[in-house]
């Protein structure tokens, strides 16, 4: 933990410190920036970093050495009415304190700290700011090196993607029953061939089954590739190596030569929506404005209801990219949640608009997008211009 770079943040936001709060290991966002080993919490914690000066660290008298490893003042209560006390003396005058809170809980990963607690700290004359934006300086942002390991698992994810749909042509040609799950064996058997480490297994779809976005092909499935079939592969994987980063995408294809119209419309919808918001990203931050999550899910989401599909919209446009496949920065959502989160130089994320039409067929676009340390938004790896015509 970087106490001088966070006072730093904390100036440049205008904020008169940060107040971190736990109870039974709620906050794991907490533990993470303040690089805190996780143990078993049975009592309340507070550690306050201001924008100046020493933290101050309150802890109880049953688990008085839970903060030792951090620097600042340890300060500590037994009743809960000390407690109170002590903790109305460590923040002093009123001030402007970022904590784990979001307004009318817009953005819940970040809304962590219960109501109670908030009421409190507001009762000294305190305005609670959401910490949102400092914990994804502190804990979402990607590095050079990070970069690196995303784009080394993107060559290597777009190739297995390309072999994956050839695999299918193969066994169509060969008249060979290709199972839904056994694609997906392979591309995991690809992954581990190229040390590449993922959180779940791909979703490898036929037909209806990827109307439902979260489809998971079972070994005893009946669905195996045919002429005619409409496919969507999502696959998404790291390097297997410290601080690796992923790459999630989804490409979808037809087996044959003369998809059906609609399918080839609701592609052309779901295409477009992506491009309209990777153009508004980049624009944005070729103009020098201020971009948020929120806005890019509402471009987005306005071109899939020009075309008459929003009603089969049925998720946020993106997620936040690091780590883990979802990772604690903002998320493309202006749908499930409203992100108000600022996208800034080190943020990664997918934009994936996509159509389900139950019982028929469905269409996700899904590329990653990285803002460079000069502002620049780029698209990380290949971008599906037309179907894939198996």
């Amino acid at each position: 933990m970087d106490i001088k770079r966070i006072q730093e943040e904390l100036k440049r936001s205008n904020l008169d410190g940060w107040l971190f709060y736990d109870f039974h290991n709620r906050d794991h966002l907490a533990y993470r920036i303040l690089k805190l080993e996780n143990k078993h919490t049975t009592r309340r914690w507070f550690y306050f970093i201001p924008s100046k000066g020493e933290p101050k660290k309150l802890v109880s008298a049953v688990e008085s050495t839970k903060l030792d490893s951090l620097p600042g003042k340890k300060i500590v209560y037994l009743a809960w009415t000390e407690q109170h006390r002590l903790l109305k003396q460590a923040l002093g005058s009123p001030k402007k304190i970022a904590m784990q809170y979001s307004s009318k809980n817009n953005i819940p990963y970040v809304s962590i700290v219960d109501a109670g607690t908030i009421e409190l700290i507001k009762s000294f004359g305190h305005k609670i700011i959401s910490s949102a934006d400092l914990i994804s300086i502190f804990e979402a942002l990607i590095d050079a090196q990070g970069y690196q390991l995303h784009k080394e698992a993107q060559r290597e994810i777009d190739l297995i993607r390309k072999d994956a749909f050839s695999k299918i042509r193969e066994a169509v040609n060969s008249e060979q029953k290709l199972t839904e799950w056994e694609l997906q064996q392979y591309i995991m058997q690809r992954f581990k061939e190229c040390n590449l480490t993922t959180s779940a297994e791909p979703i490898v779809g036929i037909n209806d089954n990827p109307a439902d976005p979260h489809f998971e092909p079972k070994q005893d499935g009946e669905y195996y590739f045919r002429e005619g079939d409409t496919v969507l592969i999502d696959l998404w994987a790291k390097k297997n190596v410290p601080g690796g980063i992923y790459y999630d995408i989804t490409w979808v294809g037809y087996i044959g030569h003369n998809p059906p119209q609609k399918y080839v419309d609701i592609f052309s919808a779901v295409k477009d929506a992506r491009d309209a918001a990777i153009k508004f990203v980049k624009e944005s931050f070729e103009k020098g404005k201020k971009c948020y999550g929120w806005q890019v899910d509402d471009v987005c989401r306005n071109v899939v209801k020009k075309a008459g599909y929003g009603k089969y919209f049925i998720h946020r446009t993106g997620h936040s990219i690091g780590e883990e496949t979802h990772g604690n920065g903002p998320n493309i959502d202006n749908l499930e949640t409203k992100d108000e989160r600022l996208l800034m130089p080190g943020c990664m994320f997918s934009i994936e608009p996509g159509i389900y039409i139950k019982g028929e067929m469905a269409v996700r676009a899904e590329i990653n997008m990285f803002i460079n340390h000069d502002g620049i938004a780029e698209v990380t790896g290949e971008i599906q211009s037309e179907l894939v015509l198996i």
